[in-house]
């Protein structure tokens, strides 16, 4: 047990590491897109709009925002650096080292997770510049962080696995989660959405996280907490179990 203990923290110290000796790379760029975001969503096109669901437009979106930074960050960072692993052909050492499936997965995921808290951390603290954040509870906040976080991670995971280039990796994030995030409430309440617009909008699970991370802001939802649990569990055991079953099988691993 301690020497699995000890695998699992040389990995996820590697990813810290890796991440953090390069920040200007993958830290500050997420930090000045949203304070973009900030200025233009919030300050120009917000006073106009006025509220959303009986709070100021730029309180509405924050949450949206530092979640959108929390999925891209910590997607990215575990399909680039499993992926550059997988490509120096040093994840073969890891294989064949007496080390069980979990604890790489949990290693990698480890790494994303902190960057995409990190990312979160700052971004919130840019955003109290723009506007004063209320708490209505910390613990949904830090449930449905922690959840996102590790759901995104495991989706990059997956991703990495299956690219055999570096382009490959750019995929997903580029139509599929892109579109998916800015589609999942982050600029507007679905209450504003038609009846049937409504319902399809519910099929995209990101919608449920942003909801429950700004009930966690705010207080106020567009779908109630225990089905944003559901679906964040749900979908993270099946990308746990997923990636488990690849790396046990050596899906693109070995050559």
């Amino acid at each position: 047990m301690n020497l699995y203990w000890i695998a699992l923290k040389s990995i996820w110290i590697k990813e810290v590491t890796r991440f953090g000796r390069i920040w200007v790379q993958t830290l500050v760029p997420p930090v000045i897109t949203m304070t973009l975001y900030f200025i233009i969503f919030g300050n120009l096109i917000g006073s106009r709009i006025g509220d959303m669901q009986g709070v100021d437009y730029m309180q509405f979106i924050v949450p949206g925002l530092i979640m959108m930074s929390v999925i891209t960050n910590s997607y990215s960072n575990v399909a680039s650096s499993f992926f550059g692993a997988k490509y120096q052909h040093s994840i073969e050492e890891l294989l064949v080292a007496p080390v069980p499936t979990h604890i790489i997965i949990l290693g990698f995921v480890g790494g994303g997770v902190a960057r995409g808290i990190c990312v979160g951390v700052l971004v919130t603290l840019v955003s109290l510049f723009f506007v004063s954040l209320e708490i209505h509870s910390w613990w949904v906040i830090a449930v449905t962080l922690l959840l996102t976080s590790v759901l995104f991670s495991l989706g990059g995971l997956v991703n990495a696995i299956f690219a055999e280039t570096f382009d490959d990796i750019s995929i997903v994030p580029t139509f599929v989660l892109t579109p998916l995030t800015y589609l999942g409430g982050v600029f507007y309440s679905l209450t504003l959405l038609p009846p049937v617009w409504q319902m399809i909008s519910k099929v995209n699970p990101i919608v449920y996280m942003i909801s429950g991370f700004r009930y966690g802001f705010l207080g106020i939802s567009d779908v109630s907490l225990i089905l944003t649990f559901g679906v964040l569990i749900a979908f993270t055991v099946a990308f746990y179990l997923l990636s488990w079953w690849l790396i046990s099988r050596g899906r693109g691993l070995r050559s």
